[in-house]
């Protein structure tokens, strides 16, 4: 499976959509998205552009970096979140990154790692 197949994938689940409903955001149908997502096929510019107009981090997609997102951007809980943490000591930031990391895994990373 190719990189971006597995974070298509994982952007498509973390909207909570099918494959044919994601593969309808990009214009394409189901068995198009499960192509990509095992990597036999490849998304067209087309595509990556649609699904980044309905949200997707295509920048993510295509290289596995985030696209940064400016402070304004945030919403009221995260800013909140992010005031806690720098109003932590470094010792305490490291272990809330431990936590964080740990938690954003998927299950079956956690169940690999147990």
């Amino acid at each position: 499976m190719s990189g971006i197949g597995e974070r298509l994938r994982e952007e498509r689940k973390a909207m909570n959509l099918s494959q044919a409903e994601f593969g309808e955001l990009g214009g394409v149908k189901a068995n198009a998205q499960g192509q990509y997502e095992k990597g036999d096929r490849f998304p067209t510019a087309d595509y990556m552009a649609a699904i980044s107009a309905a949200g997707v981090d295509v920048l993510y997609v295509i290289t596995g970096h985030r696209t940064p997102r400016h402070q304004e951007a945030l919403s009221v809980r995260e800013n909140i979140v992010l005031d806690n943490f720098r109003a932590l000591s470094e010792e305490d930031r490291a272990a809330v990154q431990r936590l964080t990391h740990a938690l954003a895994k998927s299950p079956e990373e956690n169940h690999k790692a147990g």
